[in-house]
């Protein structure tokens, strides 16, 4: 295989625009998939360039073997990036995609490129943790959680079969989230990169506190809007969402 064949299974362009000043990475959910942002990217084509990184183990690339570790993802996401870091690039995560823009911006740093945002959505900050253990749950109890943070595509959640023959992936995305591990110690390591954190209310996964935390681990701007709604408030108030982040693209694509 050749780094591009590599590179097209990990990263999905659906709105090429090759006149935007700035490109968008987008991180997706445990269980989600790239096509979670393709409205996304349609929404911002052609002021942003949406990237949508899909991960092993779902939709076309559901035969290969998932990656059990945010670190191992990272590792796997970060070098693919190289090829697209002649435009100021931006992150955007949710969940666990959020803690693992993180870790994909810590090394895309370490190799000269300081993104000029981090978006991270829903998702408490790496130094706040939580003990929680949902990918050692059996199938029904797997299913439940899915079924009560309400992330999943309805579809899926009204076919038994299909939504079973998913949790594999689902399982090693809880996992790689919540086997998670951040060493934070005073004096870094912190990113650069301004941060933008974004949570809902009544989110049972991240209480307000804990997102505002993310402030703790950049040197930079730090931002936080909070909205209505659970753990997928993205669903409820995606045009808001979308606009602050074109906004903010805009203001920031230009020399740093």
């Amino acid at each position: 295989m050749t780094g591009n064949d590599d590179a097209a299974l990990w990263i999905r362009r659906f709105h090429p625009a090759p006149d935007a000043p700035v490109r968008l990475v987008c991180l997706p959910h445990a269980g989600g998939s790239a096509s979670y942002f393709f409205p996304v990217s349609r929404s911002l084509s052609p002021k942003v360039e949406v990237l949508a990184v899909q991960y092993p183990g779902r939709q076309d690339r559901r035969r290969e073997e998932c990656i059990g570790t945010l670190a191992g993802l990272a590792d796997a996401i970060a070098p693919l990036l190289d090829a697209w870091t002649d435009r100021p690039l931006a992150l955007f995560g949710h969940s666990m995609g959020a803690s693992l823009a993180f870790e994909i911006a810590l090394r895309l740093e370490q190799r000269g490129t300081v993104p000029v945002k981090l978006f991270a959505s829903g998702r408490r900050a790496p130094s706040r943790f939580r003990d929680e253990r949902v990918h050692e749950r059996d199938d029904d109890g797997l299913i439940k959680e899915i079924k009560a943070l309400s992330g999943t595509d309805s579809q899926v959640l009204d076919d038994d079969e299909i939504l079973r023959s998913v949790l594999p992936a689902i399982r090693s995305d809880y996992k790689a989230a919540e086997t998670y591990r951040f060493e934070f110690t005073d004096g870094g390591p912190k990113l650069e990169t301004p941060i933008h954190a974004m949570v809902g209310d009544s989110d049972p996964k991240a209480t307000i506190d804990e997102v505002r935390a993310w402030g703790e681990h950049t040197t930079g701007d730090f931002e936080l809007d909070t909205y209505g709604g659970g753990h997928f408030f993205l669903n409820e108030h995606a045009p808001k969402v979308i606009d602050t982040i074109s906004r903010t693209l805009s203001a920031m694509s230009g020399p740093r």
